[in-house]
């Protein structure tokens, strides 16, 4: 498996063009440059147009990039879907050709088998022989005898050609399979390419966040600052920016405590408190507004209440966070060893996790939502077991985690 972060967008794709620069460190005002502001009504109202600008641009620079994450989000969703299918067509064929093959050597064994039971009694001089153990049986039994060999080398020759139309089966499907893993192979090419896109935009995108969240919060709270009809109050809005930033946290850390997360002696967990909605396997597609349901549900659903949380099944790096077609909003933790879980259909904003981050088994990582090809809020749950999904119902069970 190659196989976008809460409070304003979400991204996962490279960004090219046609975003404004962000402003270097420089051209951020500081709190002395409010103050300094205020003594002139007209310098206020400068700084006023400067921050406002800034704002503006850097809102500006995060949705320019979210229109061309959504984009390229689709166009790696497409790629994934293709390769997941023409993974799961190679897997078929290659075990009908192993069923054909085993088949064709049982049906090989029995002509074998039924050869050497014809050499035995005389091969082709086997006519010859009966006549001359007639003897006194009489002609009836000569007859009789005649009419069983010739049912035994009626049998021995379908037999034969039922062996050799079997092997050219299992060597018909066997081809099928080779084709099928030699395109599967392009798509996997083809969908780690997407892949790597969208990880390299999320390098630059999250710099863009991270500004965006480092400096917004301080320029509106210094805009405030600017419109107020008191000094005082600008100590009180620079004050207020860190006591929301520390109350915030301090929420996350109760809302974890009070969860009781449980955790596997193997380190895994459930991913979601919501109930069992739908199994992996075939379905029926269904109609969703968005698009049409895939006819091969490759994971788990758990309902949920919208805006409930999504867990880290296990510890691992997150490894994509972005927009990803009918799956909506879409996280990706690597845990390792080729195994990768997926959890989609966030809702809008509802990403709480950056790519590159470590996260424990258990810990919040999004909230749950209805985005994509969905018609109501759930998790869309899936497992990865080095580049093909497996039913995480069954590989939960096998780390300890009941579902």
């Amino acid at each position: 498996m190659m196989k976008l972060v809460g409070g304003l967008v979400v991204i996962g794709v490279l960004v090219v063009g046609g975003i404004a620069s962000s402003a270097s460190a420089s051209e951020y005002p500081s709190w002395n440059d409010v103050v300094k502001a205020r003594k002139s009504t007209a310098a206020k109202a400068a700084e006023v147009k400067r921050i406002e600008g800034l704002i503006a641009g850097l809102q500006a620079d995060v949705q320019a990039a979210t229109e061309v994450a959504q984009a390229k989000g689709e166009i790696y969703h497409q790629a994934q879907e293709k390769y997941d299918e023409a993974d799961q067509r190679a897997q078929d064929l290659q075990a009908q050709a192993d069923a054909a093959q085993k088949k064709a050597d049982e049906a090989k064994a029995l002509a074998g088998r039924l050869g050497a039971e014809l050499y035995r009694s005389g091969g082709s001089d086997l006519a010859l022989n009966l006549m001359l153990q007639g003897g006194t049986d009489g002609a009836d039994q000569l007859l009789s005898r005649l009419g069983s060999m010739s049912k035994l080398v009626e049998r021995s020759s379908r037999i034969y050609a039922d062996a050799t139309a079997a092997q050219n089966e299992a060597q018909a499907l066997q081809d099928q399979a080779k084709i099928a893993l030699a395109e599967r192979e392009k798509l996997k090419l083809a969908a780690q390419a997407a892949y790597q896109d969208a990880v390299d935009a999320q390098k630059v995108v999250q710099e863009k966040l991270d500004e965006s969240e480092a400096h917004q919060a301080t320029l509106e709270a210094q805009l405030a600052a600017l419109r107020a009809a008191s000094d005082a109050t600008v100590a009180r809005y620079k004050v207020g920016v860190e006591l929301a930033r520390q109350a915030a946290l301090e929420r996350a850390r109760r809302e974890a405590a009070a969860r009781g997360v449980s955790v596997s002696d193997a380190g895994w967990t459930r991913p979601s408190d919501g109930w069992l909605s739908d199994g992996y396997g075939p379905r029926t597609p269904i109609w969703t507004g968005y698009g049409w349901s895939n006819p091969f549900h490759r994971g788990l659903d758990f309902a949920a209440s919208c805006g409930s949380g999504m867990y880290a099944a296990s510890g691992g790096r997150v490894s994509f966070t972005g927009w990803d077609g009918g799956l909506g909003y879409h996280v990706e933790i690597d845990h390792g060893g080729g195994i990768v879980t997926t959890y989609s259909h966030i809702q809008r904003g509802g990403i709480l996790v950056r790519w590159g981050e470590q996260v424990g088994p258990g810990e919040k990582i999004a909230l749950t939502g209805t985005t994509g090809t969905s018609t109501g809020c759930h998790l869309h749950f899936m497992i990865y077991v080095n580049g093909s999904t497996v039913n995480p119902k069954t590989y939960l069970h096998g780390k300890g985690v009941s579902i």
